[in-house]
């Protein structure tokens, strides 16, 4: 199989490294001056996955001539293994003939447990000692079990790769591998990875496998055979007449049942339009939500027999008189509403985790206890709110959040500045 494309075209310096310039300058000059910040040894990239922060380590490290240590934390997880290699490392100088020597602890979020007692505390130790700088990365640094750890980082957030940012990579690339891939394909495919570079990059090459051109075609098999599924299971629940057959079907799809039930609640108005029907059918699906509710609540997996049975033959038969023709199914309103609203909640949840760390408590409880009150302030005191915001290190698309207005913000952002 050939190299993987993540592989093949990483950026083996900084210059390479694309989105998060902000925080890729960050890393180098901590990497530049670590000496000058002895109180912290340790620096904490933290961001969803596929945005660059262990790249952009190499990438700093090959550029400053730096040799690289690195372990992966779910791999080295106990006290015992990550003070034999880590540390000695830590407090080791380089073999090779090099400026010095970064240790980089990759992927800390792997630390859970009993299984891993002593893991943070070992990688305290390991920053408390080293005559070298630290680098952590982690999705979500904010768990309860990384508190201790935090005290000893300076902490560097890597957002998600912009799509236009994300679609011009795999553009040079399929032209680099020689596959035509039009604009919009690109463009479906950054959409896709929702900011994860790394996986849309694997997308291309998984779709270029012995082609030399991308169509939309190609993307939409790829994406959505899913998608394909469902509208053969709605078929069967809603044009089958045999019970059997419509459970054995939905009772047999890859298809997640919680999903399937959103696909046929939001589709029963389309096939059904007399008051009874509509009645006996939206009954049959409230129960079968009942049973998935005491499913999850109570694990009772075997009321989930009955779930499949409500929700498909329960419904169908529900049916008295057919629609003719054909009848266009149609994506559920609630999922809908979740994509519309994802980027209203990823910052919500940006400003919770933010609250969280500097206020010691959950990021859920950061939005309803503080959220409220920093809005009163942001609105009544722009100097008050710059203030605030510098201290929780809320970046310009949070404070514009709180702010709710554009003018509030812009008073905000001047006091910021001045």
């Amino acid at each position: 199989m050939s190299l993987p494309w993540t592989e093949k075209y990483k950026p083996t310096n900084i210059s390479q490294v694309v989105g998060n310039d902000k925080a890729v300058a960050q890393l180098v000059d901590f990497l530049k001056n670590w000496r000058r910040h002895m109180d912290k040894k340790a620096l904490l990239l933290y961001g969803s996955p596929g945005n660059g922060k262990t790249v952009s380590v190499y990438a700093a490290a090959n550029d400053l001539d730096l040799e690289i240590v690195e372990v992966n934390a779910s791999d080295k997880r106990n006290l015992e293994i990550i003070q034999r290699t880590v540390g000695s490392a830590a407090t080791m100088s380089s073999l090779f003939p090099v400026k010095g020597k970064v240790i980089l602890i990759d992927e800390i979020d792997g630390l859970s447990g009993v299984e891993d007692r002593g893991g943070v505390g070992a990688i305290i130790s390991v920053i408390r000692n080293s005559e070298h700088p630290i680098v952590l990365t982690a999705n979500n640094p904010w768990d309860p079990k990384f508190l201790s750890l935090r005290q000893y980082c300076y902490m560097i957030p890597f957002n998600k790769i912009r799509t236009p940012t994300i679609s011009k990579v795999l553009g040079r690339i399929s032209e680099l591998e020689g596959v035509r891939v039009d604009d919009s394909v690109l463009e479906a495919l950054a959409n896709n990875s929702e900011g994860d570079l790394r996986a849309a990059i694997n997308d291309l090459q998984a779709l270029s496998q012995n082609k030399t051109e991308l169509t939309m075609e190609d993307v939409a098999l790829y994406s959505r055979d899913k998608i394909k599924s469902i509208f053969e299971v709605l078929a069967k629940v809603f044009r089958e007449r045999d019970a059997r057959e419509i459970v054995n079907e939905i009772s047999s799809t890859d298809v997640d049942y919680e999903m399937m039930i959103h696909w046929i609640n939001e589709n029963i108005s389309q096939h059904m339009s007399e008051p009874k029907e509509l009645s006996n059918a939206y009954n049959m699906i409230s129960r079968a939500d009942v049973f998935l509710g005491r499913i999850r609540n109570r694990q009772h997996w075997g009321l989930l027999s009955y779930v499949f049975e409500l929700m498909s033959a329960g419904v169908s038969l529900s049916r008295e008189v057919s629609k003719a023709g054909y009848v266009k199914y149609q994506f559920p309103s609630w999922i809908r509403n979740l994509s519309r609203t994802r980027s209203t909640r990823s910052k919500l949840s940006s400003i919770g985790m933010r609250i969280g760390s500097k206020c010691h408590i959950s990021s859920s409880g950061g939005v309803e206890y503080y959220l409220p009150y920093l809005e009163v302030i942001f609105k009544a005191d722009p100097k008050i709110a710059a203030k605030i915001s510098k201290w929780f290190e809320f970046e310009d698309e949070l404070i514009e959040k709180i702010a709710g207005d554009k003018k509030t913000y812009n008073k905000i952002i001047k006091e910021l500045k001045e």
